[in-house]
């Protein structure tokens, strides 16, 4: 059935700014979304409140609205667009609130406006705690026992009813906000009061525990015909107890048999029939034996859909809008074969491992503990062939100082996080394993299934081998473990190169295989690729001039959807001049990993070897590292060094040199630089030990700010006032020492800062905004308001300012971009660093 006729203008609502649970994958779907639609010849207008996203660029909808999520607001849109319909499950918790309250206030009817795909009666039959129960048992499946109320005196009855520990879930509401586990009456209380207050409807489900089942998810889709498929089953290695997005999960499920995966299947079939969803739904279930409960099933995407697209290649958003437009599963192609239609369902024939990213590196005195109330801002997917490869490729991925082996805890400590999980559970697995801990006791204290405590154990017994014996035989073995050069080189007492030369030298080289959503039933056209340790590698390469740019990972605080947008702005850009562009990216949730973004894009962990392994097979000319943040611009100097070492590569790293990036990035080489320059700064320091930061410090005079080098976001930064607090920053925040220093800037108080991003070609400056902003110095850049343009500085102040710019960034011979970060006090220009990549502010400019 072809698509409706009468539908020529359609709604989207975004999800606004990142958030805990609400992060770049909704960007990523409403992007994949307003393409969808504009190709069927839909006039699409677009409402969202993030200009960091590509969602809100110019070219991706007819009308955009940079404006506040409100129901009044998106009214008022409607007023003016008039559009024809409005599609709910695009953008997040948000979009759904917000179409379910216009609905609700009698503004779709007042303007004849349509709620396209999912009803209005399938979302509340969903998202109302009381109301999804009931369906549930009326088409006879089984809930966890559970009683919905709107009071806290309600909630203290199902004490008696339900017994502790209780499980609170908050209606319409996402990352389960507001919700957790009471252990205790006064837990019941104090989590019940902030999850009424969190649900749209003031209402919280009290349900009773089954804390230790396993969890499963299927991402499922349907039409209006009421034709639908599975697209993919994922297992949580975390039970259930744990919210899914702060689980590790593995694609497909490993643990369920053949029989219980079709009646898992069969029941979410049964359930979306039910519920009316119209799109793609995620569905979540737990599992004891033969025993099964529906946890809850989200009518919209969500996170978990953003990982099943990318992990089996299928687009759910973009089919999800193409059924709203009354489009069927058996009329949309797959555009990734471009020859099988959507209703063929996915098949893989690789691992997929999720791991979350939390901001405990940033945050060191929060509550670390997991529970169902999401924490994580991020995560990062890798793919393998076996588990143990796509675990470690997943955990390389997510840069943070945390491998398997980093840490010793004592007995009682591994005992305490086995049992009251941390974000370093799966790491103390390892080292209780490593210390004689047996597999079926730490499934036990654990609930996770004795075949993933057995995989870590693989990776204990292959570091065993290569301890003693690094023969060509156990190097490849290794390899497709997952295992990095540099850790089998701290295994075997060599250096990276060594182990790097010597399998180079042995023909230990990863192939690549594509992401093809038909396990290679079919060829794709959108090529789309991992590495492993295999015969056959499925890339064919071009003549065509390369270029390869490295992504940004993670979403992490400080380091977010920002550089997303740039890493996708510098591939349209190259792409318009006809060059070949790849991009190397880990995150499930951005458009940048989405399958058409670029030439090529290859599921790699960020890393020296990773990065390296991409160049031998593709060659490029050149390789830009100044779009993804600091994670691509801590690689340019190893990468430099590395391009060096090999002789048989011409490969160039393009814009700034790496050099220059470290004159910005060392401490000691910007201060003289700005000395040459007659520009001002902040007296300041650099210590390698205690006793360097506490002189340092005392010279320049308290309060000082201190921070470590080569970072961002401010991590680990700031302000100490005395003695004490530096004495204690030192012990608690950062490793002091040669590789990394500590830097000590005098505190500039009631100081104004500016920020500035400008482009450079290494002979003019284009200066894009000065941003004033509004708090005084000493809130960091990316937590203070700012306005463009500047509303108190004086004119000499930013002539000034222009001046420095200027000067700075051709003292460090800029090609690209440049941001620069001042303040301003009694009539003085301060110069407080220069970070000669993308920023968090460059789609602020470029959309203000």
């Amino acid at each position: 059935m072809p698509q409706r006729r009468d539908i020529k203008k359609v709604l989207l609502i975004g999800s606004g700014p990142i958030m805990i649970g609400q992060g770049a994958e909704f960007d990523y779907s409403g992007s994949q979304a307003c393409r969808s639609l504009r190709e069927e010849g839909i006039k699409v207008i677009l409402v969202n409140s993030n200009p960091a996203t590509i969602m809100t660029d110019s070219d991706m909808a007819d009308a955009i609205y940079i404006e506040p999520l409100e129901p009044e607001v998106v009214a008022n849109i409607i007023e003016k667009e008039r559009p024809d319909g409005i599609i709910a499950g695009l953008g997040g918790q948000t979009s759904l609130n917000i179409t379910t309250e216009i609905a609700e206030m009698g503004v779709l009817e007042k303007f004849n406006v349509e709620l396209l795909g999912t009803s209005l009666q399938a979302i509340k039959d969903s998202e109302d705690r009381d109301l999804f129960k009931r369906k549930m048992i009326s088409i006879g499946e089984k809930v966890p026992r559970s009683k919905a109320v709107n009071t806290i005196e309600d909630a203290l009855t199902t004490i008696d009813e339900l017994g502790l520990p209780l499980i609170i879930r908050p209606a319409y509401t996402l990352g389960g906000a507001g919700g957790g586990i009471a252990y205790t009456k006064e837990e019941l209380v104090e989590i019940t009061e902030v999850g009424l207050k969190r649900s749209l409807i003031h209402q919280v489900l009290i349900e009773e525990s089954i804390i230790g089942w396993k969890e499963f998810e299927y991402e499922v889709m349907r039409d209006k015909n009421d034709t639908c498929i599975v697209i993919c089953n994922m297992e949580n290695i975390d039970p259930m107890g744990i919210h899914t997005g702060e689980s590790i999960v593995v694609t497909p499920s490993q643990t369920l048999s053949d029989v219980d995966h079709q009646k898992l299947r069969s029941t979410s079939i049964k359930i979306i029939r039910a519920l009316g969803i119209e799109g793609g739904c995620n569905i979540q279930f737990a599992v004891r034996d033969d025993e099964v409960r529906i946890v809850e099933v989200n009518p919209r995407v969500s996170r978990s859909s953003a990982l099943a697209s990318k992990a089996t290649g299928y687009p759910i958003a973009r089919v999800t809008a193409k059924i709203a437009i009354g489009m069927t599963l058996d009329e949309i192609t797959n555009d990734i074969t471009k020859k099988t239609p959507a209703s063929f369902e996915p098949t893989i024939d690789y691992t997929v491992v999720k791991i979350p990213r939390w901001p405990f590196d940033k945050f060191v005195t929060a509550n670390k503990h997991l529970t169902t109330a999401m924490k994580s801002t991020g995560e990062v997917m890798a793919f393998g062939r076996t588990i143990e490869e796509a675990l470690q490729k997943a955990v390389r991925s997510l840069e943070v100082d945390m491998y398997f082996g980093y840490k010793e805890w004592s007995k009682e400590e591994i005992l305490e996080i086995l049992r009251h999980p941390t974000h370093e559970r799966i790491f103390v697995i390892y080292y209780a394993l490593q210390n004689g801990m047996l597999v079926d006791e730490i499934s036990r204290i654990t609930n996770i299934d004795l075949f993933f405590i057995k995989k870590i154990r693989n990776i204990i017994d292959a570091e065993e081998t290569l301890k003693v014996d690094i023969s060509p035989g156990n190097i490849r073995y290794a390899k497709r473990m997952g295992f990095s050069d540099e850790r089998i080189a701290f295994l075997s007492g060599k250096t990276r190169e060594e182990i790097n030369d010597l399998r180079r030298a042995h023909g230990i080289i990863p192939t690549y295989k594509m992401v093809d959503t038909c396990a290679a039933e079919f060829a794709a056209a959108t090529p789309y690729y991992y590495s492993t340790y295999e015969e056959q590698c499925e890339i064919s390469q071009s003549n065509r001039k390369k270029v390869l740019i490295i992504g940004s990972g993670p979403i992490r605080i400080g380091q977010g959807i920002e550089f997303d947008y740039s890493t996708v702005h510098a591939v349209t850009a190259l792409r318009e001049e006809g060059i070949e562009t790849h991009i190397l990216n880990n995150n499930p949730e951005t458009v940048s990993t989405d399958y058409d973004t670029s030439d090529k894009l290859f599921f790699e962990p960020l890393t020296l070897e990773d990065v390296m392994n991409v160049i031998d097979r593709e060659h490029p000319y050149g390789v830009m590292v100044q779009f993804g943040g600091q994670t691509s611009v801590n690689l340019a100097l190893p990468l430099k060094k590395e391009l060096e070492r090999r002789n048989d590569l011409n490969t160039v790293i393009l814009g700034t040199t790496p050099d220059d990036m470290d004159i910005a990035e060392d401490r000691g080489r910007f201060n003289a630089m700005m000395k040459t320059q007659g520009i001002i700064q902040p007296e300041a320091g650099c210590a390698i030990n205690y006793s360097q930061a506490f002189n340092q410090a005392k010279r320049i005079g308290y309060p000082v700010l201190v921070r470590p080098s080569y970072v961002i976001g401010g991590r680990a930064m700031e302000i100490v006032y005395n003695e004490r607090d530096l004495g204690r920053y030192l012990k608690e925040a950062v490793k002091v020492s040669n590789e990394h220093p500590v830097l000590i800037d005098d505190f500039l108080e009631n100081a104004v800062e500016i920020d500035v991003d400008a482009i450079c070609d290494g002979k003019d400056v284009l200066i894009g905004a000065i941003m004033e902003h509004i708090e005084e110095a000493g809130i960091h850049s990316g937590d203070s308001a700012c306005v463009i343009p500047p509303q108190s500085l004086k004119p000499e102040i930013i002539a000034t300012v222009r001046d420095y710019v200027e000067k700075i960034a051709l003292a460090l011979n800029v090609v690209g971009i440049i941001n620069i970060q001042m303040a301003t006090k009694n009539g003085i220009v301060y110069v407080l660093e220069a970070n000669p990549r993308s920023s968090r502010t460059i789609p602020f400019v470029s959309k203000a």
